[in-house]
């Protein structure tokens, strides 16, 4: 007598899609048009997850301002995208390098290749998160199939030290979503080849964690109108920029935005405040720091 039957839950993102079942045979043009329309769908996704996207930021303003860490927990694809992100928001936003922290399985030879089996080590995940995470941290999972064992061995060890743990998969029917606070499940569906989540998956993780990480930045006063002013100037090309930026912001000349750039120690966010409300640097640096480094609000004590 036979025993049970096994039935294996296969991932949305292992299915096959019927789209490209003649894959391997299209020409060239039809292959790239393909790859290109299932690309297309991706923005939508992502438009049906703005409010637990929303959620996240909270939970990441609330943390930072608080002293706390945003961590990002991934293997391959999903985790490269995270150390991506986060490497690039100190340079684009002057934030602190611990702000926001990535985490891939397999450890920095894992951004350059493959690391074999390291995604599937869960007591891996759980140690690295019991060497970093303190409470009140954001942990934010990135496994594109909603089940990577790196990835939820972070998580729940983050949860045990009082951290909030958010996860973010391609997979809006994962398990995994009963384990944390908050979870962004993206239904990006089949990829064009099958089980290759460094497409569409990758997409929508890379739109979602961008849009998050700016936002963030946005909340902490680190953007004034649409333009960078905690950005670090650290080649002459960044420094015309600065001066570009201070020029947009209050209309004033090169020349008077250089002087008042200088006088403020090359603080652009101290010079932005003295040029728009007209006060001396001091008075500026002051009421920055008293409004949490919002340059609006800081004008509005100057006004």
């Amino acid at each position: 007598m036979s025993g049970p039957e096994v039935v294996r839950v296969v991932a949305p993102t292992e299915r096959r899609n019927p789209a490209s079942y003649d894959l391997d045979l299209l020409p060239t043009r039809e292959v790239l048009q393909l790859i290109n329309d299932a690309d297309q769908t991706v923005p939508g996704v992502v438009a049906g997850v703005l409010d637990a996207v929303e959620a996240a930021v909270d939970l990441a303003v609330e943390a930072l301002r608080a002293g706390r860490r945003v961590h990002y927990f991934g293997a391959g694809t999903s985790g490269r995208v995270g150390v991506v992100d986060a490497a690039e928001l100190p340079p684009t936003f002057g934030s602190p390098v611990d702000w926001f922290c990535p985490h891939l399985a397999g450890g920095r030879d894992a951004m350059w290749g493959a690391v074999e089996d390291a995604e599937d080590d869960v007591a891996a995940g759980a140690e690295e998160a019991r060497s970093c995470v303190r409470p009140f941290d954001l942990v934010v999972g990135l496994a594109a199939s909603g089940r990577t064992p790196y990835v939820l061995g972070a998580l729940r060890a983050s949860a045990a030290l009082g951290a909030r743990t958010a996860l973010v998969a391609a997979d809006p029917d994962a398990a995994a979503q009963a384990d944390v606070d908050l979870f962004i499940g993206l239904d990006t569906g089949p990829e064009v080849v099958t089980g290759s989540t460094r497409m569409k998956a990758a997409s929508a993780q890379k739109l979602v964690l961008h849009a998050f990480s700016t936002t963030v930045m946005v909340r902490l006063g680190r953007v004034y109108s649409n333009l960078m002013i905690d950005m670090s100037a650290t080649n002459a090309k960044l420094r015309g920029r600065m001066i570009s930026i201070l020029v947009e912001a209050t209309g004033c000349p090169a020349a008077d935005c250089t002087r008042a750039l200088t006088a403020a120690d090359g603080d652009l966010k101290t010079a932005l405040v003295s040029l728009v409300s007209g006060a001396a640097v001091p008075e500026a640096r002051a009421a920055l720091a008293r409004s949490q480094q919002q340059v609006r609000d800081a004008l509005a004590l100057l006004a």
